[in-house]
């Protein structure tokens, strides 16, 4: 390192938080891991692809049908969607 460098050393905790209530993942899956992901949720046709809204620590926050309408809920709940691969 030099003089110059500087370096933010986060510790395990603080990076568990880190975009907590600000940041939310956009992911779509597959109905056959929607009750892993959502116990709760009804059950549904095989194949049926889905989107789903995680808060930054992975909590469900909401379930669509459809990209456009997961980001929408996103952004209704003042967080920065981003997209996970």
């Amino acid at each position: 390192m030099t003089e110059f460098e500087t370096r933010n050393i986060l510790s395990q905790e603080e990076l568990a938080h880190l975009g907590e209530g600000t940041v939310a993942y956009l992911r779509e899956f597959d109905s056959a891991e929607l009750k892993e992901r959502f116990p709760d949720a009804p059950e549904m046709a095989p194949g049926t692809r889905l989107w789903a809204v995680f808060a930054a620590n992975g909590t469900p926050i909401l379930l669509a049908d459809a990209q456009a309408s997961a980001l929408a809920g996103a952004m209704q709940n003042d967080l920065t969607p981003v997209s996970v691969h």
